[in-house]
């Protein structure tokens, strides 16, 4: 059975280049564009892993991850597309 992985961004472009490419590398991918998205598809679909974007509109990743890190702490992999903001670099630094 295919590992499931959620990708979780903002950007339809960004999910859609990673579901290809990990689809062809024989993954299941599922995809939210926020964290508040990503929150109930987690819990439905319980990912083997998690491709989280930090800045998100609605719930960012750093939110998603506090409301369930205990849950997903060694299965996400956070990603970014630019520079980090302070709150950004702070949330890293602290987890």
């Amino acid at each position: 059975m295919a590992k499931t992985i959620l990708t979780v961004d903002d950007k339809e472009n960004v999910r859609t280049l990673i579901r290809e490419y990990l689809t062809e590398e024989g993954f299941r991918v599922v995809t939210a564009d926020n964290g508040q998205t990503a929150l109930f598809v987690e819990r439905q679909k319980k990912p083997d892993l998690i491709l989280l974007d930090l800045m998100m509109p609605v719930m960012t990743g750093a939110d998603f991850y506090h409301a369930l890190a205990a849950e997903v702490r060694d299965r996400v992999v956070f990603i970014t597309g630019g520079a980090f903001s302070p709150r950004a670099r702070a949330f890293l630094d602290s987890v």
